[in-house]
């Protein structure tokens, strides 16, 4: 399938461009620590990023530290665990208070209850941690329950949210959405038009955000095929094609 085929926008050089990662520019893999990052991702994702202005930026819910080792040897603007810790254009480095991380005591009950299913696995970041059970794809129901019943002890700041064969406990105030705003309020990305590719859940966020500035919202699903192989190809067109 084409990118004709596919009915993907021709890239415009005034664009804000706001990448996911997990789903959107690599596979998703049995276990979050086994993903394969393609070789050529670092190089496509700078010539993108050249054409663009430097307006181009990852919005994931992985920590900074593994983005940057993701996306080395690159270190680009970026916010990472859904906006929780945000690389800003000059290389200033935001983070949000503990008051916005997810309790001790919560991610040592969700490891404690864990542990004994086989395939599951608890990820544990400095604002939020997720379960995931592609391994163990009949404990869904289980980890849902597990998940819903920790966070009733705050519903007003927690939420819990589905991805791909995983929920994830985060502070209502940390989303994608937020961290699009912030972006877009430092040049280059300012008085830009915000451009959000993602693939799940945890990115509409930041759908609704680009699409409240005026931008565009692209979900991999509809745009790609499905496919990052095909999120790659458009974003090596972005060196060839011409302003609109």
């Amino acid at each position: 399938m084409n990118q004709l085929e596919l009915k993907t926008p021709n890239p415009q050089q005034n664009w804000a461009l706001f990448l996911d990662i997990d789903g959107t520019l690599i596979d998703i893999a049995a276990r979050p620590d086994a993903v394969i990052v393609p070789k050529t991702l670092a190089r496509i994702l700078a010539v993108a990023g050249q054409w663009l202005g430097s307006a181009l930026a990852i919005v994931s819910g992985r920590t900074l530290a593994i983005i940057d080792e993701m996306m080395a040897p690159l270190v680009l603007s970026c916010a990472g665990e859904h906006g929780a810790v945000i690389r800003l254009p000059d290389g200033t480095i935001w983070r949000a208070g503990a008051e916005y991380a997810v309790p001790d005591a919560w991610k040592a009950r969700l490891q404690a209850v864990a542990k004994d299913w086989n395939g599951v696995i608890v990820e544990i970041k400095p604002y939020s941690v997720s379960i995931h059970f592609r391994q163990a794809p009949a404990r869904g129901g289980d980890v849902r329950v597990l998940v819903e019943d920790v966070v009733t002890a705050n519903t007003r700041d927690f939420e819990v949210l589905a991805a791909h064969m995983a929920f994830e406990i985060r502070h209502r105030a940390l989303n994608k959405a937020a961290a699009v705003h912030e972006l877009m309020k430092h040049t280059p990305f300012r008085e830009r038009i915000p451009v959000f590719v993602g693939d799940d859940v945890t990115d509409e966020d930041g759908f609704r955000a680009a699409q409240e500035m005026g931008g565009l919202a692209l979900r991999v699903a509809d745009s790609f095929g499905g496919r990052p192989s095909n999120v790659h190809r458009w974003l090596e067109s972005f060196r060839s094609s011409n302003t609109g």
